[in-house]
């Protein structure tokens, strides 16, 4: 026997890493100092007019996504997705990203499919200005079955120590920002599938009205990044606290910027929310604690920032192109300490903007 009757392809390996370097080498900066293909990545990072600077570390995943991905025959988004999740999840603390890593573990290795998620991921990386600094690719047969894979990423990132944002200086009176996403984004995926697939016997061809689109198209709408309009409304100096509405939804994720004493009052009309969360509703009769802890119910990403400085973040988050940008809630005072975000209508400074909408 050999590696290759065990299961493993190396000139398979070889073929995906020849075919992802083109698309690597066209996200690398000027910090980059290695090729692809090293054992390790070598970076050189910019840190002039940093006092102190801090590095911003993040692993994440695309989940159960990747199965409709498979089902769809489409890969490229997947790895946008990953690489704005991973960005997403730095950018809250202030960070600017400056390279990636990826880990891509398949059971048989297709060398197009390998290409298309790396594709992506260079994409995502092109776009957010970080570079593809290397990766890993990994054929494990017997553990995944052959035409399934698992996808991580990882993003590292600065920040000035002076201008990391993590919420401390929230109290209560100040103003949540909600800033639309572009659908489920990577999260509640197999409560979605469930649904979808399983329950109501629907395929990723089916089109459905309520939609306007095929289930495919709209279960691969890519996740968003919201680096470019969020950065220069950290410029500003207005920003005390950033949360990215990912698993967990705005009931988990928004507590996690929060000090102590305060609590969160969303008013979920002050938004449009895409119709994919109303049919999954509806269809799948899910309870609404649980819609508003399973999906980002249409907001990808809230700020927190003083009262007074609403009308300056929402304008300045417009005049970036977050059109739907608007006032979401408030910021309370604790009660028992255990409904740290409470859904129900609150009065918000008028004449900030037009609500959120899909």
């Amino acid at each position: 026997m050999d590696y290759k009757t065990s299961g493993v392809d190396i000139d398979a390996g070889t073929e995906v890493v020849e075919r992802v370097k083109r698309f690597a080498r066209s996200t690398f900066t000027d910090g980059v100092l290695s090729d692809i293909g090293a054992f390790g990545g070598l970076f050189r990072p910019e840190l002039s007019g940093m006092n102190e600077p801090v590095l911003v570390a993040s692993a994440d995943g695309v989940g159960t996504k990747l199965a409709v991905a498979s089902a769809a025959g489409v890969h490229t988004t997947v790895g946008v997705d990953l690489v704005n999740h991973c960005v997403n999840d730095i950018l809250v603390q202030g960070a600017r990203p400056v390279f990636f890593l990826d880990y891509l573990a398949t059971g048989r290795l297709s060398p197009d499919v390998s290409a298309s998620v790396i594709e992506g991921i260079a994409i995502g990386c092109r776009q957010n200005g970080c570079a593809l600094l290397g990766g890993e690719t990994a054929e494990m047969p017997g553990f995944y079955a052959d035409g399934q894979y698992d996808l991580a990423g990882f993003v590292v990132g600065l920040v000035d120590r002076a201008r990391i944002i993590d919420g401390r200086s929230i109290v209560p009176g100040d103003v949540l920002v909600g800033l639309p996403s572009s659908g489920l984004h990577t999260n509640g995926y197999s409560l979605a599938r469930r649904i979808l697939f399983d329950r109501l016997g629907l395929r990723v061809d089916s089109v459905v009205e309520a939609l306007g689109c095929t289930v495919g198209e709209e279960l691969l709408r890519t996740h968003r990044s919201y680096q470019s309009a969020v950065r220069p409304v950290i410029e500003t100096g207005c920003v005390k606290g950033i949360a990215h509405i990912t698993g967990g939804g705005l009931t988990d994720n928004v507590p996690r910027i929060l000090p102590e004493g305060c609590a969160a009052i969303i008013d979920p009309e002050r938004w449009e929310a895409p119709p994919i969360f109303d049919f999954l509703r509806e269809r799948g009769e899910v309870p609404e604690a649980d819609m508003y802890r399973t999906f980002n119910m249409g907001i990808g990403l809230v700020v927190v920032c003083g009262r007074d400085d609403a009308h300056r973040v929402v304008t300045k988050l417009i005049t970036c192109g977050e059109i739907g940008a608007g006032l979401i809630g408030t910021v309370g005072e604790a009660g028992d300490g255990k409904h740290l975000v409470q859904y129900s209508r609150v009065e918000l400074p008028g004449d900030v903007g037009a609500a959120c909408g899909p």
